[in-house]
């Protein structure tokens, strides 16, 4: 069952030792293409080198994410159209609000996401959206813009029912990640992921994070990998009350027809 990981930090540190063994893992274990997420301009440019590395593999997202809005310049969103360029590159983002941490100031995080979403429209590719105790400014910020965007997904949702269904009122993607896995946090979702239609429904690990509570064995250093999202895959599968091939077959579509693979 070919899948895909729409979200794969592989610009991380953690991966740098042993990136080829780990890309071997995860087509051993059927995830045929990762996605890697651009955090930053500098992890953008750093992520489409990956991308040029290993073609048959990966592909990119290019973006500032909301803990790093403060790194918004000015010339930020001529570098960004730039990237949008490369064929590499199948996403804006990661873009959005975080205000779970703060990291950056809440206004600085509105201007990086609505500009970022400018960004999404005018380069014609779909936005690739973060989103964490900020459902309010989210919505209305995303749909102000969502009539003149090509797509849009809002990766790692861990949010309640009435707030996934005001994003698949404005025709969004939902992703979801091994957060499902964890009894402590994430098993609400099991009550209703199931409202997800299987073509708005997209499976990431969000790796090194996020590892899934429930995978055993653990890995050693507990680092998250493509390898494991078959795992992930499964847990929805059996939430959604459908077969893992089905989740697996729905999801990959989907990825390939969102991000135009």
């Amino acid at each position: 069952m070919p899948l895909i990981d729409i979200c794969f930090n592989f610009t991380h540190e953690s991966f740098r030792k042993d990136e080829k063994e780990l890309l071997n893992r995860a087509s051993a274990a059927g995830v045929e293409t990762m996605i890697v997420t651009g955090s930053s301009i500098t992890e953008s440019r750093e992520a489409i080198k990956l991308a040029e590395k290993y073609p048959e593999q990966l592909y990119a997202t290019a973006g500032v994410h909301p803990h790093l809005a403060t790194e918004w310049k000015n010339g930020s969103t001529e570098e960004l159209l730039e990237m949008a360029d490369h064929p590499a590159i199948v996403a804006i983002g990661e873009c959005g609000l975080d205000y779970n941490r703060d990291f950056s100031p809440r206004k600085e995080q509105r201007k990086a996401f609505t500009q970022q979403l400018e960004i999404a429209i005018e380069s014609g590719l779909p936005a690739f959206c973060h989103e964490r105790d900020a459902h309010d400014d989210f919505l209305a910020i995303l749909r102000e813009y969502r009539p003149q965007l090509k797509d849009v997904v809002v990766h790692c949702f861990t949010g309640l029912q009435n707030q996934l269904e005001t994003y698949l009122e404005l025709d969004a993607h939902i992703g979801i990640t091994g957060w499902i896995c964890d009894e402590r946090r994430g098993h609400h979702l099991r009550e209703f992921i199931h409202i997800i239609p299987d073509n708005r429904l997209m499976i990431e690990t969000d790796a090194p994070y996020l590892l899934p509570r429930d995978l055993k064995p653990k890995p050693k250093g507990r680092r998250n990998e493509p390898a494991f999202l078959p795992h992930i895959c499964e847990a929805v599968a059996q939430a959604r009350k459908q077969s893992t091939e089905h989740v697996a077959d729905c999801s990959t579509a989907t990825a390939k027809s969102f991000y135009q693979l």
